[in-house]
């Protein structure tokens, strides 16, 4: 059986931050992906300007990402009034009281459309749930173990697709998302991603590093 998804609420929107555009676009197949979630996908203006100022760096998801919106997979969305007085909130105050700009902006809208956001950072999380405690609060893995996708991209194209997210993303996975996922990507390719815990990719490679001393002792 695959790992349940928070996305039960097939009427609601999904708002994604920018760390999970990141998440989709290094997947390899973010419009499969997106196709295949019964919910509306929506990134606010705000996450594409972030993206944008990636370009500066080499990046391409801001160009990725209006890609889809040309295809009608994500609407781009903006804040009205009341959603804007929910985005001052969040990035008014203290470090430790704030959040970026982006994910501000999707638990904003999330708030005042009563969608879902998705978004991937812990302190932003708890952020979220400790002001906006009816707010539903998901995270990428969210979008990739929804069972619709797990269904349409099947086990050896979501494995894949998973594995390119941790590995060029750096996706994270929060702890009650990590067994499923090394047992869905194997532990050779777990130990190869560094967004995973030290726990999980320790054991092998520590049997990696031990082979050629092996292979030495043999030779020898």
């Amino acid at each position: 059986m695959g790992l349940l998804s928070c996305l039960t609420d097939l009427s609601a929107a999904v708002a994604t931050d920018t760390s999970t555009v990141i998440n989709l676009n290094a997947t390899g197949c973010a419009g499969e992906i997106i196709h295949a979630l019964p919910s509306r996908l929506t990134v606010v203006d705000v996450v594409v300007t972030e993206l944008e100022e990636g370009e500066a760096r080499g990046r391409r998801d801001a160009a990725m990402m209006k890609e889809l919106v040309a295809a009608g997979t994500v609407e781009i969305v903006r804040l009205d009034d009341e959603a804007s007085a929910h985005f001052e909130r969040l990035v008014v105050g203290p470090a430790a009281a704030t959040v970026d700009d982006g994910e501000a902006a999707t638990i904003a809208y999330a708030v005042r459309h009563k969608a879902v956001a998705i978004i991937d950072e812990r302190k932003a999380t708890r952020i979220c749930a400790d002001i906006f405690p009816g707010t539903a609060i998901g995270c990428s893995m969210d979008l990739l173990a929804h069972p619709e996708v797990q269904r349409q991209l099947g086990q050896r194209r979501l494995a894949e697709a998973i594995f390119n997210a941790l590995y060029n993303g750096r996706m994270r996975v929060p702890p009650q998302h990590v067994e499923w996922v090394v047992g869905l990507i194997g532990r050779d390719k777990a130990a190869e991603c560094s967004s995973l815990p030290r726990a999980v990719r320790r054991p092998q490679q520590r049997l990696m590093q031990a082979r050629p001393s092996q292979n030495r002792v043999e030779n020898g």
